[in-house]
């Protein structure tokens, strides 16, 4: 068990593309995209295609014919003309997807899968699905966690999720883990929430919720008008979905 290593990026340029080959990476983008991808798959979503462009997505969605697919995503934190849903995961619920496959543009988030695409295998991590994320991880050797920030800042609810994640795995005995410096820092942030809210989910909830409407993102959503999407994606745990994506054929699905 010796050997193994545990990295935070808090941001895609903190890591070259190569350098995640032979790893497993979680990709993180609490607000809003991976928290809105767990979401979709957990609502009946057939599988979610991440896109760079929007040309990308509309082109592809009218390939695939345009009724059979649902266009979800955001610029600047709104909905996209044209698109069928924005980038707030309590819109994706199973009567707006229909068993459909979801297409998926964001500013942020689906750079950071794309950034991943080397990797050996990549899931899309959230507060939502996280401890289930931990599960899929626990005996990987070598797991990167990438944060996507925003608009290429740093952005605390991501590294605050990233931390959460390092504790999981590193609790009871991590004397087998090598982490990075990144990964000991967000460790310690989450390790101020978990002690305060002293194992009671209603106040876990409440203090992540207080500090992703603090975060840079947050106060993004809020200024958007989504500010619900702070208490949204602040609940720990709700679903238990991992959501893998594939690299060859690239899209993700659940696991």
């Amino acid at each position: 068990m010796q050997g193994y290593r545990l990295s935070v990026h808090n941001l895609p340029q903190e890591v070259e593309e190569r350098e995640l080959d032979g790893s497993a990476v979680a990709v993180i983008d609490v607000l809003r995209a991976t928290s809105t991808i767990c979401q979709a798959l957990a609502s009946s979503a057939r599988e979610v295609v991440p896109f760079i462009e929007i040309d990308e997505a509309l082109a592809a969605a009218n390939r695939a014919g345009r009724e059979n697919v649902v266009l979800g995503g955001e610029r600047r934190g709104l909905l996209i003309e044209g698109f069928d849903l924005g980038n707030s995961p309590a819109e994706y619920t199973a009567s707006a997807i229909l068993g459909r496959p979801v297409f998926i543009t964001t500013t942020n988030g689906t750079r950071a899968l794309q950034h991943a695409r080397f990797a050996k295998n990549v899931v899309a991590a959230s507060f939502l699905n996280l401890s289930a994320v931990v599960a899929s991880l626990k005996n990987e050797p070598q797991i990167d966690i990438l944060c996507a920030g925003t608009d290429g800042s740093e952005t605390s609810e991501d590294i605050l999720l990233a931390g959460a994640i390092v504790h999981k795995l590193m609790s009871g005995d991590s004397s087998h883990w090598t982490a990075n410096e990144n990964a000991k820092a967000a460790r310690s942030e989450w390790k101020k929430i978990a002690a305060d809210s002293e194992a009671n989910d209603k106040t876990l909830h409440q203090l992540v919720t207080s500090s992703l409407n603090a975060s840079l993102g947050g106060q993004n959503c809020i200024e958007a008008g989504n500010g619900s999407d702070n208490l949204y994606c602040a609940q720990v745990d709700l679903l238990h979905v991992v959501p893998r994506l594939n690299l060859r054929e690239w899209k993700i699905t659940a696991s």
